[in-house]
């Protein structure tokens, strides 16, 4: 699994005028099975993904995300393995 971190790096109504094509790439990143989950940080600073595949895969297919096409956010990742889950997560094992 790879989480992915983003950080803005434009000014908040240039990632409000970008949000619902990113949020569309999000639902196709569900629907084809990469996505695991996605999030917001607190405060809006940027955001937090969880997906599917290699290193490599996850950072193909991050460089379709709107915010990395326009230059508005910085991607940092990071590859985990999880080996201890809540009941009910053990899919992310996988």
């Amino acid at each position: 699994m790879i989480v992915v971190l983003l950080s803005y790096k434009v000014d908040i109504a240039e990632i409000d005028r970008l949000r619902p094509a990113h949020v569309e790439w999000l639902k196709q990143g569900l629907a084809d099975g990469r996505l695991l989950l996605a999030g917001r940080q607190v405060p809006v600073t940027g955001g937090m993904l969880m997906a599917r595949g290699s290193l490599d895969e996850v950072k193909a297919w991050a460089a379709g995300d709107p915010f990395a096409v326009e230059g508005a956010a910085d991607y940092q990742f990071v590859e985990v393995a999880p080996s201890i889950l809540a009941p009910g997560l053990e899919a992310l094992a996988q």
